[in-house]
C-alpha cells in the first residue's frame, strides 16, 4: 500500500496544518528545531568547545550567537534550496531554528572564538572567573522599631 502520508514524514506538519491548526503544532516546534541543531559539548580545564551541526549556511550573517553567562543562544535559518531543482524528499531538516544550550559554568562573552566549516559551527568558549578585586559594598538600611 502506497500511502503518501507515511512516505514522507517531514511534510507531516504541512499536510495536517489545516486539520489540527497552528496551536497544535506549536507544542512540537522545540522537538523539530532540536533536530536542526544537533550539538556536542566538550569541556577542557577552563574552556568549552561546542560543535553545532548547521548545514547550508553561506552567509555568516544568517547565524546569530549570543553568550549570556551560562547559556549559549544560537539562532538562524537553514536553507538548502537549489536553483533549478525541486525538493522531492527531505531528510535534512531546514528552516528557522533557535537553540539554547545550557553550559556547565558561566563563560566570558568577550572571548568567544567562532568558526564555520563543513556545515559545523565551532565555538570555543572560556570560563568566566569572578573578579576577586571587585568588591561591592552592600548598603544596610535601619528599620524603624
Amino acid at each position: 500500500m502506497n500511502n503518501p502520508y507515511l512516505k514522507d514524514f517531514s511534510n507531516l506538519k504541512d499536510q495536517f496544518q489545516g486539520f489540527f491548526g497552528e496551536s497544535f503544532w506549536n507544542n512540537f516546534d522545540g522537538i523539530l528545531q532540536n533536530q536542526l541543531t544537533q550539538y556536542n559539548l566538550y569541556q577542557g580545564e577552563n574552556e568549552l568547545l561546542c560543535i553545532i551541526n548547521i548545514p547550508g549556511i553561506n552567509n555568516m550573517d544568517d547565524i546569530h550567537v549570543i553568550v549570556n553567562q551560562n547559556i549559549l543562544e544560537v539562532e538562524g535559518k537553514v536553507n538548502l534550496n537549489y536553483k533549478g531543482f525541486k525538493l522531492l524528499q527531505e531528510g535534512i531538516m531546514q528552516g528557522n531554528f533557535k537553540r539554547d544550550i545550557e553550559l556547565p559554568y558561566s563563560v566570558r562573552d568577550d572571548r568567544v572564538d567562532a568558526h564555520y566549516q563543513h556545515g559545523l559551527l565551532i565555538l570555543h568558549l572560556h570560563r568566566q572567573f569572578p573578579d576577586e578585586t571587585k568588591k561591592n559594598k552592600v548598603p544596610i538600611k535601619k528599620l524603624a522599631d
